[in-house]
């Protein structure tokens, strides 16, 4: 799969949250969404959510690409890729594919890594009996 130029994996973004708002409730956005004030609410789903530094949400993050460069009281759910940076806070559960936390970040939860929320292993019973 070829990306067109100027494409990444955030896509448009569409919604800004600036340093000086606070927006209280749920966001849904089909493309990407940045947080640089306060959100006390959460993101429903969105393609990408990007926390800036100065950045603060209250709530459950639902994304397919997270990026936390602030702080975060909630649960966070990647579809694809979350991305801690070296700054940010993170006090909740995650559940992600691909997980990269930076030096220095904190992070308090449980972490679940999976690329399908459906998948079961399944153990061969009969060929593991002593």
């Amino acid at each position: 799969m070829f990306k067109k130029k100027g494409e990444n994996d955030f896509g448009i973004l569409e919604t800004i949250i600036g340093p000086e708002s606070t927006f209280q409730g749920t966001i849904k956005s089909k493309n990407s969404v940045r947080i640089d004030g306060k959100l006390e609410g959460g993101v429903a789903e969105a393609n990408g959510v990007i926390i800036g530094e100065k950045g603060q949400v209250q709530g459950d993050i639902n994304a397919r690409n997270v990026i936390v460069g602030g702080k975060i009281t909630g649960n966070l759910t990647a579809t694809h890729n979350l991305e801690i940076l070296p700054k940010a806070q993170v006090y909740g559960d995650i559940h992600t594919a691909l997980l990269s936390i930076g030096e220095g970040a904190t992070f308090e939860g449980n972490c679940v890594m999976s690329t399908e929320k459906n998948k079961v292993i399944e153990m061969d019973i009969e060929n593991r009996r002593h």
